[in-house]
């Protein structure tokens, strides 16, 4: 990669803490190309232009994901493009679950640009960075384990389904906004619930919730 082809998207719903992160980036990689996608519809149209993307600064409560589900859906859609999270929570089970989940590094808000600057160049430089004052060495939930590894089973268009299945969307909703049949979605949410090891739809929306950390709005529908 050279400084003159490097291409980065900043995905957060602030625009001063984009200002921020475009700060930070130009700082290491004065020539790079900086896109910027205030929720996660607007960056995953950016992709679907156009993914040949370097790397990506991902928040994870922008518009349009909740908890992990946009991390998963990047890297089961893109696995070639790094993902950095930022984020206002860095405890270290959310830093922990993000690298868990494929991210190449954690980038708390708290940190000024200079901080941001030297966290973005380790990442380019092909390493993994995370707060230095974070103890990432304790003992993993079991629980939580065994659901992150059934969680990240399942294709990008199975994890679309599951964050619309977590926003209390029925089956009919879901094919519109996908331009797919409502069939193809019945049959996504048997093989969510399959993989999942679950029964119902609420089952899945809780499931997803507990591996996130957050608050996953749990579906009351009684669709199958």
């Amino acid at each position: 990669m050279t400084a003159t082809s490097t291409r980065l998207v900043i995905a957060d719903d602030h625009p001063l803490f984009r200002d921020a992160l475009r700060q930070a980036v130009t700082s290491v990689v004065p020539s790079a190309k900086i896109d910027e996608a205030g929720s996660f519809e607007d960056l995953t149209g950016l992709l679907e232009q156009d993914a040949d993307v370097d790397l990506i600064l991902l928040d994870l409560t922008m518009p349009g994901i909740s908890g992990f589900s946009g991390l998963i859906y990047l890297r089961a859609q893109y696995p070639a493009i790094p993902v950095v999270v930022i984020s206002a929570s860095d405890d270290s089970a959310t830093i922990r679950r993000s690298l868990d989940f494929g991210a190449s590094g954690f980038i708390p808000k708290r940190f000024g640009v200079e901080t941001l600057r030297d966290a973005i160049l380790k990442v380019m430089e092909g390493d993994v960075w995370v707060p230095p004052d974070i103890d990432l060495s304790s003992a993993a939930d079991p629980e939580m384990t065994r659901l992150r590894d059934r969680l990240v089973t399942l294709t990008p268009q199975q994890v679309r389904v599951l964050m619309m299945l977590s926003e209390g969307l029925l089956n009919k909703q879901i094919a519109y906004e996908l331009g797919v049949s409502e069939a193809t979605i019945k049959a996504h949410v048997s093989a969510i619930l399959q993989k999942l090891g679950v029964e119902s739809r609420t089952q899945a929306v809780i499931a997803a919730a507990k591996i996130a950390g957050s608050q996953w709005r749990q579906s009351t529908q009684s669709e199958p």
